[in-house]
């Protein structure tokens, strides 16, 4: 059973007046019904404080986000106390927007669904225990949510996708490959070894001092990477993808990111700079890292098709790949998974840019698969925690080790 976490601090307890204020000053619509499931969704696993009504057909009726993004770009990076002081500022405001521009009113909502791992504690403090005033008061039935479970069933409310499929998750913090085969039935066949992807980028955006570059200044790393290397010339270094002798489908990128920053050390005594300056080459050296971490994906992605077409894991025909989380917004590297895609006879789905970063409206529609598939709804509150690490027990690992032989790639 789970164990209620009660760290001085942690949890965000408003009271019950104040919530009661808030609730009091939702506009709804009383002569409106709704004869089929509604769930809010709470997400604030990370830097976003966010929040959804979905109906049981994908209806997005209400949402509404708060991005922290401005405010961790000036500090170098997510400082976990400041995003929870930040998430409680403003939890109360994005639910009752949400609410509000969905019509419905709590009182008709079918249940309440929020992410509980993985992410900041901290930051999941505060959005459980905003769910717990809600469930409380209303009494609803809760969904506690995996996050990488939501990235992953977010392409069911924007296609038809029919289990099981292959899904690859990309993000500032987390990287894996599973075989999707029910609504919390993963088969993980690869996962980053260290770091994830979008973290690399970010890294070495902050060592080449991009947040200084005019056309950068506003930008996460991840994107001022990606932009800055369409003015680049890859060719100009050579990085070499990891793992290309490893036969399993797992990822790795913090030995790449230590190439780089000594390469950018050498770069600056050539020029004779000093760290924190712009270098000229920045935009080349930009370019040829978004080329190998994208050969990098594509090729261990390559491999887990391969795999589970060879253990007839996937149909023959309509084999689809999602890929889904915000380095997936990434266009260069979509291409390079469309090379693969395109040569192993496979339908590459993303949702759409704004489904791929964290946001309310997976969360509330892994609530909505949950309801429907009868999985996960609680009554009962009572020993409810968050788990900020990664967990597996909703998952069976394997190892691709003995899966098949890399196929060239283009790349």
């Amino acid at each position: 059973m789970l164990i209620f976490n009660k760290t001085a601090g942690v949890f965000f307890k408003p009271s019950r007046r104040k919530i009661y204020e808030v609730l009091g000053s939702f506009h709804f619509y009383p002569g409106k019904r709704f004869l089929h499931k509604l769930v809010l969704g709470i997400e604030t696993s990370c830097d976003d404080t966010a929040a959804a009504v979905v109906d049981e057909a994908g209806n997005v009726l209400g949402e509404a986000i708060h991005s922290q993004t401005e405010v961790h770009l000036k500090t170098g990076g997510i400082i976990p106390p400041v995003a929870q002081q930040l998430h409680r500022e403003n939890i109360q405001r994005i639910v009752q927007e949400a609410l509000s521009a969905s019509a419905v009113s709590p009182h008709e909502l079918s249940a309440i669904a929020t992410t509980i791992k993985p992410g900041f504690a901290l930051s999941l403090g505060v959005g459980l225990s905003f769910s717990f005033q809600l469930v409380d008061q209303f009494k609803k039935p809760f969904i506690p949510i995996h996050h990488m479970e939501a990235h992953a069933l977010t392409i069911r409310l924007t296609n038809k996708v029919e289990f099981p499929f292959l899904v690859l998750l990309i993000s500032g913090g987390h990287c894996l490959l599973a075989l999707v085969r029910g609504v919390s039935d993963f088969l993980l066949l690869g996962k980053s070894l260290d770091i994830a992807p979008g973290d690399m980028l970010d890294k070495v955006a902050r060592r080449l001092s991009l947040i200084k570059h005019p056309e950068c200044s506003t930008m996460s790393g991840g994107k001022a990477i990606e932009h800055l290397a369409k003015q680049g010339n890859r060719l100009h270094f050579d990085f070499q993808p990891p793992m290309q002798r490893a036969k399993n489908c797992d990822f790795s990128f913090s030995g790449l990111q230590h190439v780089i920053d000594k390469m950018i050390m050498q770069k600056e005594k050539e020029e004779g700079i000093e760290q924190g300056h712009i270098l000229s080459s920045a935009a080349d050296i930009a370019a040829a890292v978004q080329h190998t971490v994208a050969c990098h994906i594509a090729k261990r992605t390559h491999r887990a098709i391969l795999f589970c077409k060879q253990r007839g894991l996937l149909g023959q025909s309509n084999t689809v790949l999602v890929v889904s989380g915000g380095v997936a917004s990434n266009l260069y590297i979509r291409k390079a998974l469309e090379i693969v895609t395109n040569a192993t006879q496979c339908t590459l789905l993303c949702p759409p840019p704004r489904l791929c970063t964290d946001n309310g409206v997976m969360i509330a529609w892994n609530g909505i698969e949950r309801l429907r598939a009868g999985l996960g709804i609680l009554h009962n509150t009572e020993g409810i925690r968050y788990e900020p690490k990664m967990e597996t027990t909703s998952m069976t690992w394997t190892s691709a080790a003995s899966g098949p032989s890399q196929h060239q790639l283009p790349c």
